[in-house]
């Protein structure tokens, strides 16, 4: 798959020595949803704006579609559509105004029937005629979110897009986000939700202290890293591990009423096989089998926490 994005030893140093990016290499897929996770302070934000233009580098290159954000800035910035975390509009202009005002910012022949799509795809139609003042900070969040799309950009970034939006508007949000990806657009995502990331993501960066610990393939980071656990309801009490069992990585819990058998994802079916057979052996009856399997987000603190 081709990259729409190429970034390439890219850093950014302030004026006052804090370094936010520290040679930063990596390539976004077109048509892919990218999920770009770290912690306050990690970097995200920076990295966005020098892409969007908005933050300049302090070495490095980045292309947009083949377009250099420096020396043809232009072009590359018409194929991006930015939502902010910050909520940032007139207050006293209607939705419709500011959202067709964004379109003309980008040089776009008046297009009423594209900003009714999106108007009512992210369901802003009936609010469209009132100020921004008016309206909650869901619906706000939403207005940014069409504001972006005015210009029918083919890159889409979302920089916590749903922070203070409720549960219902995040789901409609989300549906809007997979019609855009089915229709070719590229979308990056930061988010503190991780289970959006989860949900949402074809790939995952993990970014920490300015620079990136890994990109990978959401399913191939979870087999790798991820961590099933198996928990066996006894049907009586132990006090101990018996001896014959020491060889499996076992713990006890719940007074001696559970075992809990910790294994990865690349998945060790023999090793269960054999401590079936070796709890039968063993004379220790159960009466359930659990399996709870570690989430993206116990990923990311785990290497987050490492770092």
């Amino acid at each position: 798959m081709s990259s729409v994005i190429s970034i390439q030893n890219l850093s950014k140093t302030y004026a006052t020595g804090f370094q936010a990016l520290k040679t930063i290499n990596l390539d976004i897929r077109r048509g892919e949803i990218f999920a770009l996770l770290g912690p306050n302070g990690a970097g995200k934000t920076t990295l966005i704006g020098i892409i969007c233009g908005i933050v300049n580098p302090s070495t490095g290159k980045v292309t947009v579609d083949g377009h250099d954000i420096v020396d043809d800035y232009r072009a590359a910035r018409s194929e991006i559509g930015l939502v902010p975390q910050e909520l940032t509009t007139d207050s006293f202009e209607t939705v419709w105004a500011t959202v067709n005002f964004s379109r003309g910012l980008f040089g776009k022949p008046r297009n009423p029937a594209h900003i009714e799509k999106i108007l009512k795809q992210l369901s802003l139609w009936e609010k469209k005629d009132s100020k921004i003042m008016t309206l909650s900070g869901g619906m706000k969040r939403r207005v940014m979110i069409a504001k972006a799309l005015s210009h029918e950009p083919r890159i889409l970034f979302l920089d916590e897009p749903t922070a203070g939006v409720d549960v219902e508007l995040r789901k409609d949000m989300w549906q809007v986000v997979r019609e855009l990806r089915a229709s070719g657009v590229t979308i990056i995502l930061t988010t503190h939700y991780i289970e959006e990331a989860e949900d949402m993501a074809d790939r995952i960066g993990v970014i920490s202290n300015g620079e990136i610990m890994l990109v990978e393939e959401k399913a191939e980071l979870m087999r790798k890293l991820g961590k099933k656990q198996l928990t066996i309801l006894l049907q009586k009490p132990l006090a101990a591990i018996p001896p014959e069992l020491a060889p499996h990585n076992l713990s006890l819990a719940d007074g001696g009423n559970e075992l809990v058998y910790g294994y990865d994802t690349k998945g060790e079916r023999t090793g269960i096989t054999a401590l079936l057979s070796d709890l039968n052996a063993a004379n220790i009856r159960f009466s359930d089998l659990q399996t709870t399997q570690s989430s993206l987000e116990d990923i990311f603190v785990g290497l987050v926490g490492r770092k």
